[in-house]
């Protein structure tokens, strides 16, 4: 068995160093929200900070870094870098474990297919890796970090309306992303689930749809009220990952949430699993409870936790969204 064997993305309930996340800056973004923003990043991350695990908030400026120290913990380790969007599971590293070593992998970034790109987006994740003491390798695919998750078998899950994408990768075939996805991160088997959430700045990232919570164990939601929007894009993922023999555990979905007459692509989905924590987005839906206490029934080994959510959501994303893991390595047996 060569070492190439041994690579893999480790799934994000293995143990963790720590969690680097974006704390909110540009008012653009955040139109009428950035206050609020700020105040819930900084609640979830003052809860894993709090939780024994160690994060890496990332600040933009010293006005930035000064907001965001009134409202942490004292726990949480405030980092100035130049970014634009805080969606650091997309911009931040994507690191693997091959052995004893660990490498980040970066693939290109092209602001969710040309829509938003701003200044730093396309460095922050070697420049956190490489300070992290990661080698870093480069793929010549385009792909964000919150397009696929991983169960820790090598089986990914993602959606055809991201990855295939005209707006990302238009010369590569299914198979040679599935080539490039298997030599760069380990997977070796695609889920392929189709769209992703209404509306979903990111053409339907698989983390707001449906997640691994074990091996070969997806959540999905299920539709809540007679108006949920994405009520058959939940039955056709679901449909899609039983088919292909993967165990389907489904929760409430926070159902029709509007913002200025338009859909909002809510999910308790986009929780962030953290070493002691897990931390669920809520959005004042009538299902928040119901939708966290689902989650935290497949959670016994970690607490669960509800933090709002619904100001973070109107720059276009979620916890998850905002935060990546530093997998630890394995214990040397």
């Amino acid at each position: 068995m060569g070492a190439r064997m041994t690579m893999i993305m480790p799934p994000e309930w293995a143990p963790q160093d720590w969690l680097w996340i974006g704390f909110p800056h540009l008012a653009e973004e955040w139109p009428g929200w950035l206050e609020p923003a700020q105040e819930q990043m900084a609640a979830f991350a003052s809860a894993v900070a709090e939780s024994g695990q160690q994060v890496r908030l990332l600040v933009r400026d010293e006005a930035n870094e000064a907001r965001a120290r009134l409202l942490v913990s004292s726990k949480v380790t405030l980092e100035r870098r130049v970014y634009g969007d805080v969606w650091l599971r997309d911009t931040g590293p994507l690191v693997v474990v091959d052995g004893p070593t660990r490498i980040a992998r970066r693939f290109r970034f092209n602001g969710w297919g040309e829509k938003y790109l701003m200044p730093g987006d396309q460095e922050i994740g070697e420049a956190i890796a490489r300070d992290a003491g990661l080698a870093v390798t480069h793929s010549p695919m385009i792909l964000e970090g919150g397009a696929v998750d991983g169960d820790g078998t090598g089986l990914m899950a993602t959606t055809e309306q991201c990855l295939l994408n005209p707006n990302r990768n238009p010369h590569m075939s299914r198979g040679a992303i599935a080539a490039e996805l298997a030599a760069q991160l380990g997977f070796t088997r695609v889920l392929w689930l189709g769209e992703g959430l209404i509306n979903d700045h990111t053409d339907g990232h698989v983390d707001n749809l449906a997640r691994f919570v074990g091996p070969n164990r997806l959540v999905v939601p299920e539709a809540t009220g007679k108006d949920d929007p994405n009520a058959a894009i939940y039955a056709d993922a679901a449909a899609r990952a039983a088919d292909a023999g993967v165990e389907v555990v489904r929760i409430p979905s926070p159902g029709l949430l509007m913002r200025d007459g338009r859909i909002e692509p809510a999910s308790y989905v986009n929780f962030a699993i953290t070493s002691h924590l897990v931390v669920v987005p809520t959005f004042g839906s009538p299902y928040d409870a119901e939708g966290v206490a689902a989650i935290a029934a497949l959670f016994p080994d970690r607490d669960c936790v509800g933090l709002p959510g619904e100001a973070v959501l109107a720059g276009g994303g979620g916890f998850h969204c905002a935060s990546q893991q530093m997998p630890s390595l394995p214990a040397r047996v």
